[in-house]
């Protein structure tokens, strides 16, 4: 008997009698009702809270808004499905990422910047969520760029993270964000950029 199979036999022998799980307490809210403006509210409270910046437009003040926040960017990417009424109207900035025109990491590295859609906002946790949609692109798009552009849907908004995940295909490439990318050493420094953006705009869009 090899050293896995011995392994694997000691663990098999001691779950054997181990009795059967009871049920999962599942008691916790799965929904809300709170106002489309409380939502608004609590949203941006969270984000804010996470060092994000963020504005609250109406549809037709989205093109001037993301034109303002990507106005200090030499270059910026946007992934291929991304909604083109809302691009500054002089291209000459941009990279488009798309199947089989892939930028590659040293591109994406030399970037300034993304703007990206997302699928679902969680109001409670002040988590925007992308799903490697057309409007959204690959993963590694929104975390090369140190300056993230993200735009939330005021429809994609929810309050808690089960409504959250009744909206989510859980076998796409999700990616979970909670403000600008940061962390702390043992001493409680606080240090940005490590794993992401160390800059996030999120532009809410009521009507959208």
């Amino acid at each position: 008997m090899s050293a896995k199979e011995e392994i694997l036999s000691r663990i098999t022998s001691a779950l054997r009698d181990a009795p059967a799980p009871g049920p999962v307490p599942r008691e916790y809210r799965m929904s809300s009702d709170m106002p489309e403006v409380e939502l608004i509210e609590l949203l941006v409270d969270r984000l804010e809270d996470y060092k994000a910046h963020v504005d609250v437009v109406d549809v037709p003040q989205l093109p001037a808004t993301i034109a303002e926040r990507l106005k200090d960017a030499t270059s910026y990417v946007v992934p291929h499905g991304i909604d083109t009424t809302w691009l500054p109207a002089d291209d000459a900035r941009r990279r488009i990422d798309a199947p089989g025109a892939v930028l590659s990491v040293t591109e994406l590295d030399g970037t300034d910047a993304v703007l990206t859609s997302s699928a679902v906002s969680i109001a409670e946790s002040g988590t925007i969520v992308l799903d490697g949609s057309g409007d959204q692109g690959r993963r590694a798009i929104s975390l090369v760029p140190d300056h993230h552009v993200c735009v939330v849907p005021v429809s994609s908004i929810v309050r808690l993270l089960p409504e959250a995940m009744a909206r989510m295909d859980i076998t796409c490439p999700l990616t979970w964000i909670s403000g600008p990318s940061a962390t702390s050493d043992i001493e409680l420094e606080r240090v940005e950029g490590v794993h992401g953006p160390r800059q996030l705009d999120v532009i809410i869009v009521k009507g959208l």
